[in-house]
């Protein structure tokens, strides 16, 4: 395994054990703990950790139940994990919009101590993520899934496109224009 928790050329893919699950259902439970902390960290994001572990559970049983049908040429089974991910996430969309909104009326703490600096990054950094939550809230569903999928779960362009059964100019047109909503919101810093 390296780094990103994707598999290298000494552990079998994840498209080998799923195949392997097809005939042996035990096999599957590599690629769940291969991707479960991730999944789980992407769902915490969006929906707080109160839905996380129900949305990360269910992304890998309704995964499970998909085997049959998964394309075995994609040896990372990650966009497809994060595309079943986003789609229920998609499902508590009102969790995740009152989420935002929530965040977005977030005052920064006032307590001024010892560590002005200190303090004053927690207040710069309260006040972005503010303006981030509002920003994230104005965004179509799509749009936001992208942008979050790429900034948050770390997916490439493809295998966003991947992920969400998308064509990859429909994800380079909609993270383009989450950039620029982000943009406009952090008054021209932030995405690249």
């Amino acid at each position: 395994m390296n780094g990103n928790g994707r598999a290298d050329a000494t552990f079998p893919t994840d498209a080998q054990k799923i195949a392997e699950a097809r005939r042996s259902p035990e096999q599957f439970a590599a690629v769940f703990d291969r991707h479960y902390a991730r999944i789980y960290a992407y769902a915490a994001r969006r929906l707080g950790r109160d839905l996380a572990e129900d949305v990360a559970s269910e992304t890998f049983m309704v995964a499970f139940s998909r085997i049959d049908g998964y394309d075995t040429s994609h040896p990372d089974a990650a966009p497809w994990l994060y595309g079943i991910a986003s789609n229920l996430i998609a499902r508590q969309g009102r969790a995740e919009a009152k989420r935002y909104k929530t965040l977005a009326k977030l005052s920064p703490d006032e307590t001024i101590g010892d560590h002005d600096d200190a303090v004053a990054g927690r207040l710069d950094a309260a006040t972005a993520r503010g303006r981030l939550a509002k920003a994230l809230r104005r965004l179509s569903t799509g749009d936001r899934d992208v942008l979050l999928l790429v900034a948050w779960a770390g997916l490439s362009q493809p295998e966003v496109a991947t992920a969400l059964d998308i064509p990859a100019g429909t994800v380079r047109s909609r993270l383009h224009r989450a950039r620029q909503e982000m943009r406009t919101a952090l008054g021209g810093r932030g995405l690249q």
